[in-house]
């Protein structure tokens, strides 16, 4: 059990009203389950590219639970057609208490059976969004909720690898970068590289490969993947079928079968399958900035 405690007073100071930074003392272990967690450049597809696999996953028969990590709170919006309520949004209803929750307050069943649910995020500039990660993993825990779950994704937000949302990796066992082939997306990947090495120092968690996004090409992605020992996992074309599946608040799954939704629906379906498999980590070795500008400048 993840015991949350409260940073002095004097570290608090100027940290705005209504803080909640926290920090865990011991984190939280999801067991029994594979968890993935997906990081990139903040706009890059990533609610997407997660809702997409957990559809594949439950197609493939699996339980699995999407746990949305942006203040945004979108990240389910395609498998439950809604925008949901928020676990800091529902616990600020009981006044922080959260033996008073039930699983139906922040846990919602969407597409397929996956059940999602949005952590949210504390009030920007005042608190900090680990304690955030810590408190959903601590209540889903807590109603057994990860017992008969087969696999968790946890959707992150943008290209912020600070020590907060880096605290999905603590939960994971691989990490997923998704970037597009252009030199803004890499630099974002490259940041994530550089936190996936600094918490597989501690915790379990390895890189699990990229997943190129709305690109035609991948040129630019391999050769950063060349020089610094990463592997493409997956490559998502820029189709309009997937840019309207989210104004259809609709996984690609519920697509009209057209030949292009097929192939990415195969795509998703041969990813996951790929995933479930394990196989053998990479050891990708970030880049210093200036080495990134003389590689893709």
């Amino acid at each position: 059990m993840t015991e949350l405690v409260n940073i002095s007073r004097r570290d608090r100071i100027g940290d705005g009203d209504g803080s909640v930074q926290f920090h865990a003392a011991r984190p939280t272990t999801i067991e029994g389950a594979k968890v993935f967690a997906i990081y990139g450049k903040g706009g890059i597809g990533k609610s997407t590219t997660s809702s997409n696999l957990s559809a594949a996953f439950s197609k493939m028969g699996k339980r699995v639970l999407q746990i949305g990590c942006d203040p945004k709170h979108d990240s389910t919006f395609t498998l439950t057609k809604k925008m949901l309520p928020t676990v800091i949004d529902v616990l600020e209803t009981v006044n922080f208490h959260a033996e008073e929750l039930r699983p139906e307050d922040f846990v919602f069943e969407g597409y397929n059976g996956v059940m999602c649910v949005e952590a949210g995020g504390p009030p920007a500039g005042t608190g900090c969004g680990g304690y955030v990660v810590g408190q959903t993993v601590k209540l889903l825990k807590e109603h057994h909720l990860l017992e008969d779950t087969d696999v968790v994704i946890f959707d992150v937000l943008g290209d912020v690898v600070c020590g907060g949302f880096a605290a999905p990796l603590q939960h994971a066992e691989r990490a997923m970068i998704v970037t597009a082939n252009d030199f803004d997306s890499i630099f974002a990947m490259n940041r994530i590289v550089q936190a996936i090495g600094a918490k597989a120092k501690n915790y379990q968690v390895r890189l699990g490969g990229v997943i190129a996004n709305r690109s035609a090409a991948t040129d630019q992605i391999d050769k950063y993947n060349e020089k610094t020992g990463l592997k493409l996992a997956a490559h998502l074309p820029d189709l309009d079928a997937i840019r309207r599946s989210r104004l259809k608040k609709s996984t690609l799954f519920e697509m009209e079968e057209t030949p292009e939704v097929l192939a990415v629906q195969k795509e998703y379906l041969r990813l996951a399958a790929e995933l479930l498999l394990g196989g053998e980590p990479m050891n990708g070795v970030a880049l210093k900035d200036r080495d990134i500008f003389d590689l893709l400048g």
